[in-house]
């Protein structure tokens, strides 16, 4: 994306460079702020980023919700502006940040929805996947998402070199180009043995890069990898969203539902704060309280 604010491009240069950041995650950072200083150009003219106040700022903020903007949408734009801005205080160019008179909007917490246990077992135990390459690598990739709780960008960049056999893991390459090692079962692993073997007797594929690969021997694209799980996850659930994410969020669900330690699951999902693993929590106090209101007496 060009930048059309040029005193930007520093910044993305150092997320790209220094911070390491994904291209989609700098593409939503240069979405958001090239955003702000348009409306700034265009109601407040040429103002040099030192003369940049939080009255300026309050006053975009205040038109996006004007044009009905989630709370949601509008903190990460909140957020976009913090980061910039540290970026500038750090660099001198400026001397104080604008953003510490900008309060955040609250927004609504929505629980992550997720695939009960019984819809899960019938998915993996009761559909027929096929038999052929694109049934083996479908199977596969629906029991990667649930097994590791990993992201799209991150199944989809599974190297087999990151395939420890002897140590039954998976070694991951997360947010921020941060590694992160993944235990799977024995039951996944042989999957996985036996995917990387059809690959060369099947396809006469050699060891290739990406684990995951086409019936062209191609990388899986994110909308195909969308549309598999949409397919299967139809066939045994109801629930409105039907994404590889939602996968990730049932894989942390059914972990903590089950006694599994909240610093250990953050862990798994490559989580930079405890904070955004939390809300997995919820989903387990809404399941006591619903098996409190259906046995106590006094419910």
């Amino acid at each position: 994306m060009p930048v059309a604010h040029p005193q930007l491009q520093p910044f993305f240069s150092y997320l790209q460079f220094e911070k390491r950041y994904s291209q989609h995650t700098i593409i939503s950072y240069q979405t958001d702020l090239t955003s702000f200083f348009d409306y700034l150009a265009v109601q407040y003219g040429d103002v040099a980023v030192r003369d940049i106040s939080h009255l300026y700022i309050r006053s975009w903020l205040a038109s996006l919700k004007d044009e009905g903007l989630a709370a949601k949408s509008i903190n990460r734009k909140i957020s976009s502006l913090r980061s910039y801005f540290k970026y500038a205080l750090k660099t001198g160019e400026v001397t104080q940040s604008p953003m510490g008179k900008i309060i955040a909007p609250k927004s609504e917490k929505r629980l992550p929805q997720f695939v009960a246990d019984k819809d899960m077992a019938t998915l993996l135990t009761h559909v027929e996947f096929g038999t052929d390459w694109k049934g083996l690598t479908e199977k596969l990739l629906i029991q990667l998402f649930y097994h590791t709780g990993m992201r799209l960008s991150e199944v989809i960049g599974l190297k087999e070199s990151g395939v420890n056999v002897q140590g039954s893991a998976l070694k991951v390459l997360g947010k921020g180009s941060k590694e992160r090692i993944i235990p799977i079962s024995n039951e996944l692993l042989q999957e996985i043995k036996s995917y990387m073997q059809a690959k060369r007797e099947i396809r006469g594929l050699e060891n290739g890069t990406v684990l995951l690969v086409s019936e062209k021997g191609a990388p899986l694209a994110a909308r195909q990898v969308y549309t598999v799980v949409k397919k299967y996850l139809s066939l045994v659930t109801t629930i409105e969203k039907r994404s590889p994410h939602i996968l990730r969020h049932t894989f942390a669900t059914h972990l903590t539902n089950n006694g599994a330690d909240l610093n250990a699951v953050k862990e798994l999902l490559g989580h930079s704060s405890l904070a955004a693993t939390q809300v997995y929590t919820h989903n387990s106090i809404e399941k006591l309280r619903n098996v409190y209101n259906k046995a106590h007496p006094k419910a």
